[in-house]
């Protein structure tokens, strides 16, 4: 693949390296930075704090970085096992679950029937409907649903365990040698995936296989949210593959229901499929992904949708990360096998939490030349003035990772807006993750609750303000701090501020623009 701006994949490998090692040695040179300037006991707590987010920090990207150059290696490796492949003189049984909860039975039928395309022999599959809805009207839709479409239609009562409790309840029953299982919302586009699959399983070590997954295309708020997943499945799920560390990520896949059955099934949190990955690496099965999409899931267009999703994905990090350290010391393989589910299991807890930090720390900084004084043009260029070197540095710092995400979706999405609308999103979300760790450690209830009852058209502000009171409060505390550096002169503290303010404003922006 070539790219007008960048030239080939390895290319862009490369690329991509060098930016999450500037960043990373950014951070680390400006903690440097402030423990050689720093003059009293205040800039040397300053200096630690920040030196501490960017070690962090520098983990991460580094960490990144490795992720990302590896997986330019990952085609070769599938391709080698595919050669490898017999051809198939007969097909296994596969049992097909869909598990919904509560759904609009217009997209299960959607799905539903177009997952009856599949292209495999009639008698070697069955479907399943694993419906845990609690409405009676969606209850009685779905068992029409299921009747006319020849899926079997499971229902429970209590819900317990989400949806690994609804797909073990199905695991403990079924005759079927494996099971593919399918998010309500995901469309079928190629009716060959149990053909594809299935053959890579002549491995009788093997558990699972991914696919890649994806949304379908909708507006520029959908497409940029579709690029979260896009990073995971074409760079991190791949380098985690060549560690037979692949994860997986809860449909578009297919599991070997004896290996299932020997780990224990599910563990029942809301992240079953993390969960399941790393039990069936501590049982020291394989493990596959093939980067191929093969159904396409409905496009996120409310960000009331994605925060409920994104905290589901960090309530159920955090309580992984309590999982695999309790764990880890059965794992049988290499160290960066546990690096790859450490870092998979801080990932969004480090985006949040440091976004937040790293605003905090930036507040004192440009507070630490207290008292002001006033500037003029020849002493603002004047070494001396360290509260103005400071804001440079921290300003720039700010600038690197706004470009990260803008240069790379330009890179590989070529799309310089949903570079910035994934950067904005990161400070959008930012208190709504830190909430949900919280959350987790606390064992408090494993969903995001907004109020709605001002949700209609003529209350939208109303409704938006009430549920972004946090992030609302934060900017406003910001904007004021930014105020009082400006009034006593500090131009260029206030504005560094003042940017901050705005980005932790798009959470209640994107709520009143998207819903």
């Amino acid at each position: 693949m070539k790219n007008k701006f960048f030239g080939d994949k390895f290319t862009l490998r490369i690329i991509t390296v060098a930016i999450f090692i500037i960043l990373a040695l950014a951070g680390l040179g400006f903690s440097i930075y402030l423990f050689v300037i720093a003059k009293n006991m205040y800039m040397y707590v300053v200096a630690t704090a920040f030196a501490a987010l960017s070690v962090v920090s520098g983990f991460f990207n580094i960490s990144a970085s490795v992720l990302y150059y590896r997986s330019y290696f990952y085609g070769t490796y599938i391709d080698n096992i595919r050669k490898k492949l017999k051809p198939m003189k007969s097909f296994p049984n596969v049992g097909v679950a869909v598990p919904v909860y509560n759904e609009d039975p217009k997209v299960v039928e959607d799905t539903v029937v177009n997952l009856k395309r599949l292209d495999y022999p009639k008698s070697k599959i069955r479907y399943y409907l694993l419906d845990d809805s609690t409405e009676d009207s969606i209850k009685m839709e779905m068992k029409r649903i299921a009747k006319e479409n020849n899926f079997k239609y499971i229902h429970r009562v209590d819900r317990k365990g989400f949806k690994a409790g609804a797909l073990n309840n199905l695991a403990r029953k079924m005759k079927e040698e494996y099971i593919a299982i399918f998010d309500y919302d995901e469309r079928l586009t190629n009716p060959n995936f149990l053909k594809d699959i299935i053959p890579y399983f002549q491995d009788p070590n093997l558990s699972y296989v991914q696919t890649e997954k994806t949304h379908r295309k909708s507006n520029l708020f959908a497409d940029s949210i579709n690029i979260f997943d896009g990073f995971f499945f074409k760079f991190i799920e791949p380098a985690r593959a060549l560690n037979n560390t692949a994860i997986f990520a809860g449909s578009c896949g297919i599991i070997r229901l004896s290996a299932l059955r020997d780990i224990g099934y599910f563990p029942e949190y809301v992240i079953e499929d993390t969960f399941f990955s790393f039990k069936s690496d501590l049982y020291n099965y394989k493990s596959l992904y093939v980067p191929k999409v093969y159904a396409l899931g409905k496009p996120i267009k409310k960000f009331t949708e994605l925060v409920k999703q994104q905290w589901r994905y960090n309530y159920g990090d955090t309580q992984f990360l309590k999982y695999f350290f309790k764990n880890r010391k059965d794992m049988k393989g290499s160290p960066i096998s546990s690096m790859d589910y450490l870092t998979h299991g801080f990932g969004l807890n480090y985006i949040s939490v440091i976004l937040i930090m790293f605003t905090i720390v930036s507040i004192f900084i440009v507070f630490s030349a207290v008292p002001f004084v006033n500037l003029n043009v020849h002493q603002i260029f004047n070494v001396r003035y360290v509260g103005l070197d400071l804001e440079v540095f921290g300003s720039i710092a700010l600038i690197l990772s706004f470009l990260a995400p803008v240069i790379m979706t330009k890179i590989y999405f070529n799309s310089v807006k949903k570079g910035f609308m994934l950067f904005a999103l990161n400070f959008a979300l930012a208190f709504a993750r830190t909430k949900a760790a919280i959350a987790a450690i606390l064992k408090k209830n494993p969903g995001v609750h907004w109020n709605r009852n001002n949700e209609s058209e003529g209350n939208k502000l109303v409704f938006s303000v009430m549920n972004t009171k946090t992030e609302l409060a934060f900017a406003t505390f910001i904007f004021a701090l930014s105020f009082f550096a400006a009034k006593t002169n500090h131009i260029s503290g206030g504005l560094w501020l003042m940017v901050y303010g705005f980005l932790y404003l798009f959470t209640t922006v994107f709520l009143y623009k998207y819903g």
